[in-house]
């Protein structure tokens, strides 16, 4: 099964906030398997469902051990639309 996850990261009282986002969409970007696309406002990750969901939920973790405070905005949804993205 495939799935579909936008994400939002937003790092708190901190003063290199762009870095600390970047670094995590560096990380799942080396993922083989995910296709990550950015955009100003979000990161979209598309994969097969448990390769997917391990992964960003292992990067929320680890954001979440190095940082003093930050909030993730995410959405799951089944099935691969990257396809129906790119079309809009």
């Amino acid at each position: 099964m495939k799935i579909s996850i936008e994400l939002s990261l937003y790092p708190l009282a901190m003063d290199n906030f762009k870095d600390e986002i970047w670094t995590f969409i560096k990380r799942l970007r080396q993922v083989d398997g995910l296709t990550v696309v950015t955009n100003g406002m979000s990161t979209q990750v598309f994969g097969d469902y448990d390769l997917a969901v391990s992964n960003v939920m292992h990067e929320i973790k680890q954001v979440h051990s190095t940082t003093s405070a930050a909030v993730f905005v995410c959405k799951f949804i089944n099935g691969d639309r990257s396809q129906v993205e790119a079309e809009s």
